[in-house]
């Protein structure tokens, strides 16, 4: 990041005036393609796309020069079943039967990647089916689980990656995934855990994508209130059982080519499905810009945990306490957790800014490179000073026992707000 991207994402966030950035749907079929990684800076991306919360696509360009490009796929373009079998064979993946509903997802089952390419080999074979549904392989941490070296370089736009950059300081997890899975398997309905970033490359093979904008779901609830599992699904017709569809507009389709790159903005519904044998890489991923978004979502969440147990209010005792356990277990982290989680960024840019480090934006071939400078720590900075101080004063942040907690919030907000201060950029 540089000096007056600084200044521009600086100048829209006071505009927000802390309320959490959204995302205009654009008009039906008008998602920008990116052509040529040549032209197309981190800045363009940053103020373009990132800032304004709007998706768009990469051209195979980007990943050009991916190892699992090249070794993934067989000349024809098809997944490479010999290489991966040899490679990751024995490697324990996680398994959804897209042809069962669980709630809104799909049950999943663990199994040795060799045993579910013989299940796509034969699902292939069978005319594209088996007796033992639509199988999708799905959320494989391969970064966690083997060396992803010479599988993909992380394409400079995506680099202030604070989700993975957390989890991989405490070693124990990751938000980047591999998935695939034979013609017709597909994600239902959902928006991206703690209201994350995404993007996601077809290695081979191709997918059709339905987004919907911020606030556009509300329209799709059912009668129950309840989001629909299928969107595409002739259910949503039926007007008594969803009386304000037509209140939704059409969603956003977008054709996405092997090779190619999607943006998911931060909150955007969607829905994916393969239309051939497909094979992706996906990320999540959370920064300064949508940091916002993830501190209101969860305080969604909490709200929500403490109305399903609210009856026990009064005679439970911690109650609070336990909507906080309840509210980790139902969404892999709590008020606790995301103190830490912006305690540890923070230290991160804090010592970063100490050290003085030179230039913002060392950009490769392709895009590649990093942007974790001066300009782009100060501003990471001023994101979590605003977010904290919102956490610091939320009543039910103030009932978590941060006694143990080093340093105090108050603390860690002083801080930051000082430093908010001498690195002002107006």
């Amino acid at each position: 990041m540089d000096r007056e991207t600084r200044v521009y994402a600086e100048n829209h966030f006071r505009g927000l005036q802390g309320r959490p950035p959204g995302g205009a749907c654009p008009p039906p079929g008008c998602v920008d393609f990116i052509e040529n990684p040549d032209s197309f800076s981190y800045a363009d991306f940053f103020k373009g796309y990132l800032l304004p919360n709007m998706p768009c696509v990469f051209s195979s360009s980007f990943t050009a020069g991916w190892g699992s490009r090249r070794h993934w796929v067989t000349s024809s373009g098809k997944p490479n079943f010999e290489h991966l079998l040899r490679k990751y064979g024995d490697v324990v993946v996680p398994v959804a039967n897209c042809g069962v509903q669980e709630y809104n997802s799909n049950p999943k089952e663990h199994m040795p990647l060799r045993d579910y390419i013989s299940y796509w080999q034969e699902y292939i074979q069978g005319g594209y089916f088996s007796p033992r549904g639509c199988l999708y392989l799905k959320d494989w941490h391969l970064c966690r689980d083997s060396s992803a070296e010479d599988v993909f370089t992380l394409p400079v736009y995506f680099s202030s990656d604070w989700l993975n950059e957390y989890w991989d300081s405490l070693d124990v997890d990751d938000y980047r995934f591999v998935y695939m899975g034979p013609t017709g398997t597909w994600s239902p309905f959902h928006a991206d855990i703690f209201r994350s970033f995404s993007w996601s490359v077809n290695i081979c093979g191709r997918k059709k994508w339905f987004f919907f904008p911020p606030g556009q779901e509300e329209a799709l609830r059912d009668c129950h209130g309840g989001l629909p599992y299928d969107v595409t699904s002739p259910a949503l017709l039926d007007r008594r059982l969803y009386p304000t569809r037509e209140h939704c507009s059409p969603p956003l389709e977008v054709t996405q080519e092997a090779g190619e790159m999607v943006f998911v903005p931060s909150g955007w519904h969607h829905q994916v499905h393969n239309l051939e044998d497909t094979i992706s890489i996906n990320h999540n991923w959370v920064n300064g810009c949508n940091l916002a978004n993830m501190w209101h979502f969860l305080q969604q969440e909490l709200c929500a945990v403490q109305q399903e147990v609210s009856e026990w209010r009064d005679t439970m005792p911690d109650w609070h306490h336990h909507c906080q356990v309840i509210m980790r277990a139902c969404s892999g982290i709590n008020f606790e957790e995301f103190y830490r989680f912006l305690k540890i960024i923070a230290e991160r840019r804090l010592l970063l800014l100490a050290k003085g480090m030179g230039p913002d934006e060392v950009e490769g071939e392709g895009g590649e490179g990093t942007v974790l400078g001066p300009q782009q720590a100060a501003f990471d900075i001023g994101r979590i000073a605003e977010v904290l101080a919102s956490v610091v004063a939320h009543p039910d942040f103030q009932k978590v026992d941060t006694s143990m907690f080093s340093p105090q919030p108050e603390e860690l907000l002083k801080q930051l707000e000082e430093v908010v201060v001498t690195t002002t950029t107006v």
